[in-house]
C-alpha cells in the first residue's frame, strides 16, 4: 500500500493501514455504506464540502469529520 494516506495521517505501520483500508473497504460497501454513498452524490455538494446524513444538506468537510458520532441515530434516521 504505497502513498496510504492512513500511513501518513495517522503514522500507522504498512500492517495496520492495510487492516485500517480493508475495514474501511468492507463498511463502504454495506448497504448503509452505499445508501450514504449515492444521497451524498446526488446531494452534489460544492468544493470542500460534504453531505451530512443527520442535517440532509452540505457543510464544510471540517465540521461534518469532526462531529460524526457513533451512536447511530442517523442510521436509525434512515431506517438502516
Amino acid at each position: 500500500m504505497k502513498g496510504t494516506p492512513f500511513k501518513l495521517k495517522q503514522k500507522l505501520s504498512k500492517e495496520a493501514a492495510l487492516k485500517k483500508a480493508r475495514r474501511d473497504k468492507a463498511a463502504a460497501m454495506t448497504e448503509w455504506g452505499k445508501f450514504k454513498k449515492r444521497t451524498a452524490q446526488k446531494a452534489n455538494c460544492p468544493k470542500g464540502h460534504d453531505f451530512d446524513h443527520a442535517l440532509g444538506k452540505c457543510i464544510p468537510k471540517g465540521k461534518n469529520r469532526a462531529k460524526n458520532s457513533r451512536s447511530g441515530a442517523t442510521k436509525r434516521k434512515y431506517n438502516y
